[in-house]
């Protein structure tokens, strides 16, 4: 469970706009008519995504109308998962990876990297609102670490020095292509050679 601060400046209402009721209205087919519950967190997602990466209560609310359930139903699992931001963390947000696999290949260089070039604080916005940052559990990416997730972007195989350029090209918002930054292909060996040491024959 994460400890979340909603934010103190709401906006008055919230509704879906044309494609994301569309959207909705396709997800609540994939759950029983007696379950839409079950459709609270796809819901509070695209609620996420409408509203500049952050969900304010009146989404919720609308939410809770929509799936007709209770608002705190909606609002217990807003507040749990990490998922969901309750206040304004910027058009590009960056997710650290610190877990000890990415700690252990320097992860910490890039939290500090993260303090100097965009807020001294987790989850507060740099001077021109475009960034936040937050350190995080594991991302899933263990054997491509360091990582960080950028918004719905993974940039992996990170060093000091491509994550600077990376921040860098967030600020001035023309952000640099996700992926590899040691050019592997997924999780693909960074060789052409075996285990014994020898290079593979090549096809």
């Amino acid at each position: 469970m994460s400890l979340k601060k909603v934010y103190d400046k709401q906006p008055n209402e919230f509704t879906f706009n044309d494609s994301n009721l569309k959207l909705a209205e396709k997800i609540l087919t994939k759950y029983p008519s007696k379950n839409k519950k079950s459709a609270v967190m796809p819901l509070l997602y695209l609620a996420q995504k409408q509203n500049q990466n952050w969900i304010p209560l009146a989404a919720m609310k609308y939410i809770a109308r929509y799936l007709s359930i209770p608002y705190i139903n909606v609002y217990e699992v807003a507040t749990f998962y990490t998922m969901y931001n309750l206040s304004p963390v910027g058009k590009y947000f960056v997710q650290v990876c610190t877990t000890s696999p990415c700690l252990l290949r320097g992860a910490d260089k890039i939290t500090k990297i993260c303090k100097e070039k965009i807020s001294p604080k987790q989850n507060e916005l740099e001077n021109n609102k475009t960034c936040s940052w937050t350190e995080v559990e594991c991302l899933g990416a263990c054997v491509n670490g360091p990582v960080i997730q950028i918004n719905e972007d993974y940039y992996e195989d990170l060093n000091d020095k491509n994550t600077i350029k990376i921040i860098d090209s967030l600020l001035n918002d023309k952000p640099l292509k996700s992926g590899s930054y040691r050019n592997r292909k997924n999780t693909a060996p960074e060789t052409n050679k075996n285990l014994n040491g020898e290079k593979n024959a090549q096809n």
